[in-house]
């Protein structure tokens, strides 16, 4: 919203969640209730508020949102509207991340991965390794093993296997055009991290992250922006971890620093195309505050009685 502002816009924000501080970033009027991104009637009820309140475009920010949405482009297109997600073959690739390493793996370095399935084999690993959910974000449910009889007998498919890399995590912020061509590559070191969530960043100037960002977002078939996160090894050669298909938290140091992801995205959608890459940015640092939004009790008390009665068109 900061990135657009200035532009003739009117915002709407959507949350499953009352108490979201998204909501309170509008006024009243243009704060709307939604269902999980989960439920069967999610983007049908996206589609039906679009219709109502005469939404243009819709821009997801939240995983489990992206697939429906990307699944229902026709029919929001039908009704004029506009959504800002990578196509339906890039999700599925980014979302699950043995998927991503199977289909990058020999366009960029990846680390050694393997499911926790019944074909599992641990002379393939040195230890301590990472588990963690195929499908997931914000680290949630990422534990570092250090003995296989931590791992005792379980074998669970939906849980990925890599080897640990020690070295400095980058995120790299990518813009690219609707046929997949790369148009910006913006590398961030996390400096400080909370919960998987950046709130001391740098962009930095590094050909080999670029052109690393670059080959990953190509290889997934990445449109508009995404999050590309890189770690280093032992040896320093940085290795994909995972892709992001949405604009990532940490989106306003990238603003900062001379490329306007979400104007440019949002106009190459409205029709306005992107300039010809590689665009450049500046180095620049950032760190993240809390900041207190007074709220009139009765809209709080409005938004909570709405909470409960969510319709999800049938």
């Amino acid at each position: 919203m900061r990135a657009l502002d200035g532009d003739p816009i009117e915002f709407f924000s959507a949350d499953i969640d009352p108490h979201a501080p998204g909501l309170f970033l509008v006024d009243p009027a243009h704060r709307l209730l939604l269902p999980r991104g989960d439920d069967p009637g999610f983007a049908d009820t996206v589609l039906e508020i679009c219709r109502e309140r005469g939404v243009d475009v819709v821009v997801p920010t939240v995983d489990s949102e992206l697939s429906p949405l990307a699944e229902s482009r026709e029919q929001f297109e039908a009704a004029g509207v506009s959504v800002l997600v990578a196509p339906i073959r890039a999700l599925r690739c980014c979302l699950d991340k043995w998927a991503l390493m199977q289909v990058a793996d020999g366009s960029v370095p990846i680390p050694r991965s393997a499911p926790l399935d019944d074909d599992f084999d641990p002379v393939a690993f040195d230890l301590p390794v990472l588990v963690k959910p195929r499908v997931g974000s914000g680290s949630r449910g990422v534990r570092r093993v250090d003995s296989w009889e931590a791992l005792g007998s379980v074998r669970d498919r939906s849980l990925l296997v890599q080897e640990h890399l020690p070295g400095p995590e980058y995120s790299l912020d990518v813009l690219a055009s609707s046929a997949v061509d790369v148009r910006a590559v913006v590398p961030r070191e996390r400096l400080r991290v909370d919960s998987g969530i950046a709130i001391t960043s740098r962009t930095v100037h590094d050909d080999e992250l670029e052109g690393m960002g670059a080959r990953a977002a190509e290889a997934a078939g990445i449109t508009g922006v995404a999050n590309v996160q890189v770690m280093r090894d032992a040896a320093g050669t940085p290795r994909l971890i995972e892709i992001n298909p949405r604009f990532p938290g940490t989106m306003p140091l990238t603003v900062a620093s001379g490329v306007n992801m979400p104007r440019l995205a949002l106009g190459e959608l409205l029709g306005d195309p992107i300039p010809d890459g590689p665009l450049g940015f500046g180095e620049v640092a950032m760190t993240r505050v809390f900041e207190d939004v007074p709220v009139d009790v009765e809209e709080l008390a409005a938004l909570e009685a709405t909470a409960g009665a969510v319709a999800v068109p049938s």
